[in-house]
């Protein structure tokens, strides 16, 4: 990238956030009802506009912030909802079998780069794949418990599968 093109992509970026982050994080901060988390949303946001290419013009900057913003919301709202079900299921555990907290980590995220893997499929692929891989469960039990053919189990996994393939290769 020639130092005219950066010169200008980090002033463009300069003045969407001189010029909008304090709306930015007003708005975050309404959708969460909480001022820390707002504040590391609006980060987030930047931080993901940082990662690629912003478009040169915007007609409409709030609009383009509120997009971008609302996929950093999801997504983290998405981590919350893993990691809750994670700590739920932990909590069922007797304590005796509870992992160390760095070993939790590491199943979080496992568990949050394979939510990313998946991200985009359909419901039922995914299902599929979390029961053959997570619980270990046989494509005919899967056909029964989904209420699917065989062949259809195999083509789901197919496709999850090589959707995780792809996600790993890019990251």
């Amino acid at each position: 990238m020639p130092a005219d093109d950066t010169l200008q992509r980090d002033t463009t970026l300069q003045g969407l956030y001189t010029d909008h982050h304090g709306w930015l994080y007003g708005w975050l901060h309404r959708k969460t009802g909480c001022s820390h988390r707002a504040a590391d949303l609006a980060h987030d946001t930047f931080v993901r506009l940082l990662e690629r290419d912003p478009p040169r013009m915007l007609a409409s900057p709030r609009a383009f912030l509120t997009t971008v913003a609302k996929r950093v919301l999801y997504n983290d709202w998405r981590r919350a909802q893993i990691e809750r079900a994670y700590l739920d299921a932990l909590a069922q555990q007797p304590e005796a079998f509870a992992p160390s907290p760095e070993a939790r980590a590491i199943v979080l995220e496992t568990l949050f780069e394979i939510d990313r893997c998946l991200d985009g499929l359909p419901p039922l692929v995914k299902r599929a794949f979390l029961l053959a891989q997570l619980d270990g469960r046989t494509h005919p039990d899967i056909a029964a418990e989904l209420g699917i053919s065989l062949a259809t189990v195999k083509r789901h996994l197919v496709r999850a599968g090589t959707q995780c393939f792809f996600a790993m290769e890019a990251a």
